[in-house]
């Protein structure tokens, strides 16, 4: 089964997974941990290629809508893990599920191999598509769908999946076809990888997030990091020159470095100059070629850029294909202007250095709605970059006592439980010309499902209060 690939240049011989096509070992037993999209897209897939697995879920069945199609064509379990999954001899785990989970614990003493849904999808995946796989603690959806848009405008077959869209085991990845899978993913999926090994990996930034996860920032960033722990000299890293947190980590990967830098500088293949990119040694792209805008907006494209440089060093041809891509819903997305007021959703902001990000992104100061579930961040770090560029912090969710504490005699602030009353209360308080921005700093899930729906409430919200302000 192996001798093909032995067979191949020396340079894939550097890992027996690297361009070899691997079918699913049919004598082993699989279980899957977890029934929500990963989870499902794996059970379905490992079905196509000959395999049931053994399904756990620990929500009842009521609440899973595929519940009553996924138990006719697979053993299940809901309610609960058992220890039904100790008889797996490999359990694929869903992103949402904590490594300290006891039946993970268990599978771990039984030496039962734990992989994510990327693992298997790279298992499976047609040996001829490249992998560019990109993760970091912001950016990453603005970033993996802007390598997606110069690949499809440089007339490459381009597969967007991962944490983004739909998931990786969804699409006939083990078909010939695709040029290049282009993927997000999150130190969650990156925590379960024992071969995935990317042709390019983007390590956007390192900053804190998920501490209710993880024990530490370390132990955070090393799971960010395992993205390079299996590339080669002949793979490359994309990474930011700015970041001491990534050039620490990244010290001793293997990989060919390609850095990006936000001023001009001679270690970095890209860097942002005074209104335009410059990408490699000859080739200038002018800003308004972006219609992201915003200093981590610049980081994202030029990392996008050089990520797809890695695999078609074709720098000209990258710059124009740049044209014409959007930003991405609740990511600074303008939402409207309501008598002289502006209004900004960016309901991705779950962490600081999201909400830093969008207070440089103004040059006057902003009204900023924060406040949701707590992830465990310090909101102290945005003391300084709220004094200079706040008029006015209204606090909602959670956290708003927490918040208020922080922040109390820093910046003016107004601290409301209902969301929609803060948004109205920040409406009220504006005058002509002043922007209003849903700018979190948190999760979502103390009232919403996730920061799509908080971010769609939002827009909501907007558009009632433009209708009867149209009425006076």
């Amino acid at each position: 089964m192996w001798l093909p690939c032995l067979l191949q240049l020396p340079y894939q011989l550097s890992s027996y997974a690297k361009g070899c096509y691997r079918m699913i070992d049919k004598d082993k037993k699989y279980g899957i941990i977890g029934l929500a999209r990963s989870g499902i897209a794996s059970a379905y897939k490992l079905k196509e290629l000959g395999v049931i697995p053994f399904l756990s879920e620990l929500r009842p069945a009521k609440e899973i809508p595929s519940a009553e199609k996924l138990e006719k064509d697979f053993p299940c379990e809901f309610g609960g893990h058992t220890n039904k999954l100790l008889e797996c001899d490999c359990l694929i785990v869903s992103p949402g599920i904590p490594l300290n989970t006891p039946i993970l614990q268990k599978a771990k003493e039984k030496n039962i191999e734990l992989i994510s849904e990327i693992e298997l999808g790279y298992r499976i995946k047609a040996k001829d598509s490249k992998i560019i796989a990109v993760t970091g603690s912001n950016g990453k959806s603005t970033t993996v769908s802007l390598i997606h848009h110069i690949l499809t405008g440089l007339g490459k077959k381009s597969l967007l999946a991962g944490n983004i869209g739909d998931a990786f085991c969804s699409y006939d990845i083990e078909k010939p076809g695709w040029d290049y899978i282009v993927l997000e993913i999150s130190s969650f999926q990156l925590d379960l990888i024992n071969s995935f090994q990317p042709d390019v990996a983007v390590l956007l930034n390192i900053t804190p997030d998920h501490i209710d996860r993880y024990n530490s920032f370390e132990d955070y960033a090393l799971s960010k990091v395992n993205i390079f722990k299996n590339q080669e000299m002949t793979d490359t890293a994309v990474l930011f020159w700015d970041s001491p947190e990534v050039k620490h980590f990244t010290k001793d990967i293997k990989a060919r470095k390609l850095y990006f830098s936000l001023s001009p500088n001679d270690n970095a293949f890209a860097y942002l100059a005074n209104n335009y990119i410059q990408f490699g040694s000859e080739t200038k792209v002018p800003l308004s070629y972006f219609a992201i805008k915003g200093p981590h907006n610049y980081a994202n494209a030029m990392s996008a850029m050089l990520a797809v440089y890695a695999l078609i060093p074709e720098p000209t041809k990258i710059a124009e294909a740049v044209k014409g891509f959007k930003s991405l819903p609740h990511r600074l997305e303008y939402v409207d202007t309501i008598k002289g007021v502006s209004f900004y959703n960016d309901s991705k902001a779950t962490n600081t250095d999201s909400v830093r990000s969008a207070l440089n992104s103004f040059e006057q100061p902003i009204r900023i709605i924060m406040g949701g579930s707590d992830k465990g961040e310090d909101y102290s770090v945005l003391a300084a970059d709220l004094q200079k560029k706040v008029k006015k912090a209204y606090l909602t969710g959670d956290t708003r006592e927490k918040m208020r504490k922080t922040f109390s005699g820093k910046i003016p602030l107004e601290c409301i439980a209902d969301f929609e009353l803060t948004v109205r209360k920040a409406f009220s308080d504006s005058d002509e010309g002043d922007i209003i921005v849903l700018s979190p700093a948190c999760a979502s899930f103390d009232r919403f499902n996730n920061y799509e729906e908080r971010g769609n409430f939002f827009k909501e919200i907007v558009a009632r209060i433009g209708r009867e302000n149209e009425k006076k």
